[in-house]
């Protein structure tokens, strides 16, 4: 019998003003918004070639029936990044996948084909991360539900992996890691990353 697979995709809604903060301070809130528009199709794309795996999207703030059309969506709940994505692991478990992966909207390289690589390291370890290059991750999955991964993180900060990877190593658990990628958060980001060409003529450097 096949493992029940489960990808989540943590979204924040694409509302203006409120998408890629960071990168607005620089190239101004609409074209921050064009720019995040672009990474959902991109996060889109790559979710819906995944196969033989179920989808759950977690908003925000709301659920919206622009986005993902077929698939099941939820809201965030909890106070910061752990409690959310804990809460969004739990209910997958308890709804009975085995393998369950989780994945941000914000990458410009995201592929079904890294999807996959992530929920295929999970046939031979309890953990799996996807490096993200400013020193946190863009996935994130496991083979039941590991609390401390979760808890009392230094989150949005550089030192998030190391301090995640350092306490599973002491607990014991088995980590796969697939290749690291870039999250677009700022501009320095956008025109390093492989959408630049489409949006230079919004940043401050065109």
């Amino acid at each position: 019998m096949s493992d029940k697979r489960l990808l989540v995709v943590f979204v924040k809604n694409a509302i203006l003003g409120t998408a890629k903060t960071r990168l607005a301070k620089t190239i101004g809130q609409e074209a921050a918004f064009e720019v995040y528009k672009h990474l959902m199709e991109i996060t889109e794309e790559a979710t819906a070639g995944v196969q033989n795996c179920d989808v759950h999207i977690y908003f925000s703030s709301e659920k919206d029936p622009t986005r993902w059309n077929g698939f099941e969506q939820y809201v965030q709940q909890g106070n910061d990044l752990g409690e959310r994505m804990s809460g969004a692991f739990r209910t997958g478990f308890e709804l009975g996948y085995d393998k369950i992966v989780g994945v941000g909207s914000d990458l410009p390289d995201l592929s079904s084909e890294i999807i996959e690589k992530g929920l295929s390291e999970l046939n031979s370890n309890e953990t799996v991360f996807g490096p993200a290059e400013d020193g946190g991750y863009y996935l994130i999955g496991m083979g039941s539900m590991i609390d401390c991964i979760f808890e009392d993180k230094p989150w949005s900060t550089e030192t998030l992996m190391d301090v995640t990877l350092e306490e599973l190593k002491s607990k014991g658990y088995s980590v796969g890691i697939i290749e690291t990628l870039n999250d677009l958060d700022n501009e320095e980001d956008l025109l390093s990353s492989s959408i630049s060409e489409k949006f230079v003529h919004l940043t401050t450097k065109s």
